[in-house]
């Protein structure tokens, strides 16, 4: 089955040129479009794609909270942001919305197409500066984010999480109920004062618990 897309930006000719090179790609269907962020969010709530590709800088209402909304109110929707700005501040702002994926626009179209396979299976993607840039910025986080402020067994459900497995999946792996995984998954956020799959997942190659495959 395809990945149900939609493209968000506020630039028609640039929106026509991505929706052209996705239509190449036999598993990958753009099924809407938006200019800007507030009907972004309209559409994500009326057509329930799998994926997002989201621009930062719209009109009425902006890519980090068109993102922040689409994760609050349809969480099964992954986001990727497509931008201009490869500055920490607007990483660090989407990653904390909850988008799953991050690139420039002067990336390579293949690498999109990539990231929108990546993100679909529950996986983080970022882009190789913004991924070196992201890590910087973690390693020079306070102490108290060390793996070594979680038990044993939040450090195992912390790697499944970073590596896409969903709920059910770690709590067959790890033969507990759910409803302990997603007790586990809030107490992992709260110690470590993180707020999405995206950057528990770069938390998890920071120290070592995992690595960010293609």
């Amino acid at each position: 089955m395809a990945i149900r897309t939609i493209l968000a930006d506020d630039h028609r000719m640039f929106r026509d040129g991505l929706r052209a090179l996705i239509e190449k790609e036999q598993d990958i269907k753009v099924i809407g479009e938006a200019e800007n962020g507030r009907a972004t969010v309209q559409l994500v709530r009326e057509l329930s794609p799998d994926v997002v590709v989201m621009d930062i800088g719209m009109p009425d209402l902006n890519g980090v909270e068109a993102t922040r909304q689409i994760a609050a109110q349809c969480p099964s929707v992954r986001v990727i942001a497509l931008s201009m700005h490869s500055d920490k501040r607007f990483v660090t702002e989407m990653l904390h919305a909850g988008a799953s994926g991050y690139l420039l626009k002067d990336c390579a179209f293949q690498e999109l197409a990539q990231a929108i396979r990546t993100v679909a299976r529950n996986q983080a993607y970022l882009s190789p500066p913004i991924a070196k840039a992201v890590i910087t910025n973690y390693a020079g986080r306070s102490s108290r984010r060390k793996a070594s402020a979680l038990t044993s067994r939040e450090r195992e459900v912390l790697q499944l999480l970073a590596e896409g497995k969903n709920t059910k999946e770690i709590a067959s792996a790890l033969n507990v109920s759910v409803k302990t995984v997603e007790t586990h998954r809030a107490q992992i956020m709260e110690r470590l004062d993180l707020h999405s799959v995206a950057e528990l997942t770069k938390f998890a190659i920071r120290e070592g618990l995992t690595s960010l495959e293609d």
